[in-house]
C-alpha cells in the first residue's frame, strides 16, 4: 500500500486514495463510504487540540450561540417526547446544549473525553443521543458511531450536526476544512453508510443535521407533550 493510501477510519475500506493535498495536510476519500478524512500522520496532537478547542468563546451569556445550538435541539424537542432522556456526546467545556434540552422537559447529561470524562454515563441507554460539531474531529469515527449506536434503546434517536462537504470541486477552498481539528468530513452518502451500517434510518431534515433513529417505541415513562 502506499504512503498516500490509507485504510479509511470509518468503514475500514483497505485502501483510499489522495483526494487533496493543501501543503500542509494530505485528504484521503474512501470509495464505500465517501468519508473524506486527513491522513493519520497530519492530525493535529492531542494537546494541540486541547488547547485549539479552549480558544473557542462558546459561553452561555452567546446569544449567537446558543442560536446555533437550537438548531439541533429543536430538532430534537420535534421527534422525542418530554421525559425522554439523553445524553449529549462531546459538548465542550460548556454543557449549554444539555441545558437547553433539559430545560425543555427531557433531561439530559453531557459527556466529553476531555472536559467531562463520566465514563459512567457511557454504560447507560437513553431515548436519544447528540452530538454538536463532534464526529469532524473523531480520529476513529467508526468507535465513536458504534459508542452513539450504543447508547440508545428501541427508537432511539441519535442527532449530529457537522457541516456536509461540498460535493463539487470547491473542497479546497471551504473554510470548514481548515481548521486544523477536524480531520473527518462528511457528506449524506456517508451517513446513510453509518445508518445501514448499524441498523438505523436516516433523515436530513435541515442543512447540517442528520437524524439516525433505531426501529422501536420509546419508554413508556416518556409522554407525548
Amino acid at each position: 500500500m502506499a504512503d498516500d493510501d490509507v485504510p479509511c477510519p470509518l468503514c475500514g475500506s483497505g485502501a483510499s486514495p489522495t483526494y487533496f493535498v493543501d501543503g500542509r495536510r494530505r485528504y484521503a476519500c474512501c470509495a464505500v463510504c465517501a468519508l473524506v478524512f486527513v491522513h493519520p500522520a497530519d492530525r493535529p496532537r492531542p494537546l494541540d487540540e486541547a488547547l485549539r478547542y479552549l480558544e473557542h468563546e462558546n459561553c452561555r451569556d452567546d446569544a449567537g450561540y446558543a442560536g446555533f445550538l437550537k438548531r439541533l435541539k429543536n430538532e430534537v424537542c420535534a421527534r422525542v417526547p418530554i421525559g425522554a432522556r439523553g445524553l449529549d456526546v462531546g459538548c465542550g467545556p460548556t454543557p449549554l446544549l444539555s441545558e437547553l434540552l433539559t430545560r425543555s422537559g427531557r433531561p439530559t447529561e453531557h459527556y466529553d473525553p476531555l472536559f467531562f470524562p463520566r465514563g459512567e454515563l457511557l454504560q447507560e441507554t437513553y431515548d436519544f443521543a447528540t452530538c454538536c460539531e463532534v464526529v469532524e474531529h473523531a480520529h476513529d469515527p467508526a468507535a465513536l458511531f458504534g459508542q452513539l449506536a450504543r447508547l440508545i434503546g428501541p427508537g432511539g434517536l441519535i442527532a449530529i450536526m457537522t457541516q456536509f462537504r461540498p460535493i463539487d470541486h470547491s473542497f479546497g477552498s471551504w473554510w470548514y476544512r481548515r481548521d486544523t481539528t477536524h480531520v473527518c468530513f462528511f457528506s449524506e452518502r456517508t451517513l446513510r453508510w453509518v445508518a445501514s451500517y448499524f441498523g438505523l434510518s436516516v433523515t436530513f431534515p435541515v442543512a447540517s443535521i442528520a437524524l439516525l433513529t433505531r426501529p422501536g417505541g420509546i419508554s413508556a415513562s416518556a409522554k407525548l407533550p
